[in-house]
């Protein structure tokens, strides 16, 4: 067997002694306290976990294996070692206390989708929108690079967990990386240390995931090379095992290409255990909305990018009385009553019902569009507290990006590090700029957000980024017509830089990127979940923030004014708002929409919630051609549902 044959870590009989580990550990004498064997609690009595690391030190080759801890000092420490070498820029500590700012290599800048990979062992498992490699082969090509990828470095071994620590609903990893910028960026987005390594007890399973920015200090020779403030390599690899549950990534060292307790487990690697377990992994926002008499109701919401999910997330609802507490911002993980380990969750007569957890501990947000204006929560959650990665630098050591105020500052450092005044011609902060700070900096933040058990999902959205034929809000009659709407979530696209512009971009569930698994087998696993919950599955929508008058300008206020929407969503979970059928599902029956204080025109509310007979038939074609394209795996049910929409439209 070779190091990169290895199963996935459950049990393990190895020899710490045996394995290699104490000769990795002794090379080098940069190692804290907590890195000699057995220093970590349950560490040393799980042999596959020694084994696993000691093979990925001798494989890399590191000058030194810490384990880290997960304490604040660990993360103020590595702090000051990335001030120290250029990484990081500390921010005014008075205007951003406690806050950096990176700036990543230019082409090192976002996910990097076409060297993607999920590594099935059948490419049917993959499906048609995935990149899918052969496992033998793909091993191969990373034996080869990571061989010696971490000479002259130090491998930081991160225990962390995904979900409360101790919840039947958490699941945990160990990730190795020779980036001390991912190891503080995991403190931040995961819960990492010695509580996960107790609970992994002697065989606890866990996913391997192991990562290395590429870039080694020492040649073949033993000749040193200077290091750069951000590390990385032009060949870059993100590769998913989904039966052995690995994640390998190399050459990138920024956001879920390198953080991969993220997109790589939470929900590729995640997607594929719920498939296996019965259980979802899915791109969604948690949010309790609670109405002024006290009754809450929790909702689930899956967007693609651009269409306001952060917005949602940390809503302020313009309707008096309305609260609104943030459980989650990206990720959602939903158990059905006995999936995976549901059933220990089960409590206060909740049986029978859909359960979910966020499982990541902060947020990676995108900087560029938040504002007061837009946003206010976020800005006030990143006061202080935060990472920021290629934004702009003020002349007083603050940040700025686009959309966070009216006017930009005369004089910025732009996320490249050079000057930039308005109107230079090329943006300030990179279009994909993030921030990433902790959850409980959130001021809407739900008091029981970590809940062990989770919380009852009572709605689920739906939305894309569509100018006509969706209307504001549209309730599905049954869950498999909700799969439908999950299913065709589209938005236009915006820009030429995106493709045509106005062409439709599909992505469905807003998982197109994000799933383990083929996409089709993805919505027969949504039918089953379905089947299972019965009448206690949660109600499902659609909504469509950004419809337009014909002049191009949106109909709908949004942001704030969102609320009113989420508002009838609520009063159809509880039975207390109206409805009236249409084509293509239920909508606001007359009056039952809340617009008080609103300035919304009649003609205006009429034209975002109407439904055309002529554009959903143009869109029913599409939907149909589209589904062609994905080949014999959509489910039976899917077609039929389709079919009924056509059948239900008047002729034309």
């Amino acid at each position: 067997m070779t190091t990169l044959d290895r199963p996935r870590f459950t049990t393990g009989s190895a020899d710490p002694a045996t394995t290699g580990l104490d000769r990795s550990l002794r090379a080098g004498q940069e190692v804290s306290t907590t890195a000699t064997a057995g220093g970590l609690g349950g560490t040393a009595r799980h042999a596959a976990l020694h084994a696993w690391v000691a093979s990925m030190a001798e494989l890399t080759r590191p000058d030194t294996v810490v384990w880290a801890d997960g304490s604040h000092e660990e993360y103020s420490r590595l702090c000051e070692l990335l001030v120290r070498d250029g990484t990081f820029l500390r921010l005014d500590p008075v205007k951003r206390p406690r806050s950096f700012l990176a700036r990543s290599a230019p082409d090192d800048v976002a996910r990097v989708e076409s060297r993607t990979f999920i590594c099935s062992e059948r490419q049917e498992d993959a499906g048609p929108s995935n990149n899918w490699r052969a496992p033998g082969a793909m091993r191969a090509e990373l034996e080869q690079v990571f061989s010696g990828s971490m000479r002259g470095r130090t491998m930081y071994v991160v225990p962390f967990a995904m979900g409360p620590v101790g919840s039947p609903l958490a699941r945990y990893g160990v990730e190795l990386t020779d980036s001390p910028y991912v190891v503080v960026s995991m403190h931040v987005m995961t819960r990492v240390g010695e509580a996960v390594l107790t609970e992994l007890g002697t065989d606890g399973a866990f996913v391997p995931a192991v990562h290395s920015v590429g870039l080694p200090l020492l040649d073949g020779h033993g000749t040193r090379r200077p290091d750069v403030p951000w590390p990385c390599n032009a060949t870059k690899y993100i590769a998913h095992f989904p039966e052995t549950r690995e994640i390998w990534s190399y050459g990138s060292g920024y956001g879920g290409n390198a953080l991969l307790g993220k997109k790589c487990f939470a929900l590729r690697i995640a997607s594929a255990i719920g498939r296996d377990e019965g259980w979802l992994a899915e791109h969604m926002l948690l949010l309790r909305l609670t109405s002024p008499e006290g009754r809450a109701v929790h909702l689930a919401a899956a967007f693609p990018s651009a269409c306001g999910k952060t917005n949602l997330a940390m809503l302020t609802p313009s309707l008096p009385g309305w609260r609104a507490e943030t459980l989650g911002d990206d990720i959602a993980w939903m158990f059905p009553p006995g999936a995976g380990d549901a059933g220990d969750a089960d409590r206060d007569g909740q049986d029978g019902r859909l359960r979910a957890i966020n499982p990541e501990a902060g947020f990676f947000g995108v900087a560029p569009g938040t504002g007061e204006s837009t946003n206010p929560t976020a800005m006030r959650m990143v006061a202080s507290d935060t990472i920021f990665t290629n934004v702009a630098l003020t002349d007083d050591g603050d940040v700025w990006w686009e959309g966070m105020t009216p006017d930009p500052p005369a004089h910025l450092v732009d996320w490249q590090g050079q000057d930039w005044t308005p109107g230079c011609g090329r943006p300030a902060a990179h279009p994909n700029s993030r921030f990433t700070v902790a959850a409980e900096r959130c001021p809407t933040l739900a008091p029981d957000w970590d809940d062990p058990a989770g919380v009852p999902v009572d709605a689920i959205l739906f939305g894309g980024r569509r100018a006509s034929t969706i209307p504001l809000v549209t309730e599905a009659t049954d869950w498999a017509h909700g799969v439908l709407l999950g299913a065709t979530v589209s938005s236009e696209q915006t820009a030429a830089a995106e493709g045509t512009v106005g062409a439709l971009r599909r992505d469905p569930f807003a998982m197109l990127p994000f799933s383990g698994y083929a996409m089709t087998d993805h919505w027969a696993h949504w039918l089953e979940v379905g089947a299972r919950l019965g009448s206690a599955a949660p109600r499902v929508f659609s909504v469509n923030w950004f419809r337009k008058d014909q002049d191009g300008s949106y109909l709908w206020p949004g942001f704030g004014e969102n609320a009113r929407v989420l508002a009838w969503v609520h009063g159809r979970v509880l039975g207390e708002a109206e409805a009236v059928p249409s084509p293509v599902g239920l909508l606001p029956a007359p009056g039952s929409l809340d617009l008080s204080g609103l300035d919304l025109p009649e003609a205006d509310l009429r034209a975002v919630l109407a439904v055309d007979p002529v554009e959903w038939s143009t869109e029913v074609e599409l939907t149909s051609r589209w589904f062609a394209e994905l080949g014999d795996g959509v489910p039976g049910e899917m077609l039929e549902r389709l079919d009924r929409v056509r059948r239900l439209l008047p002729p034309r």
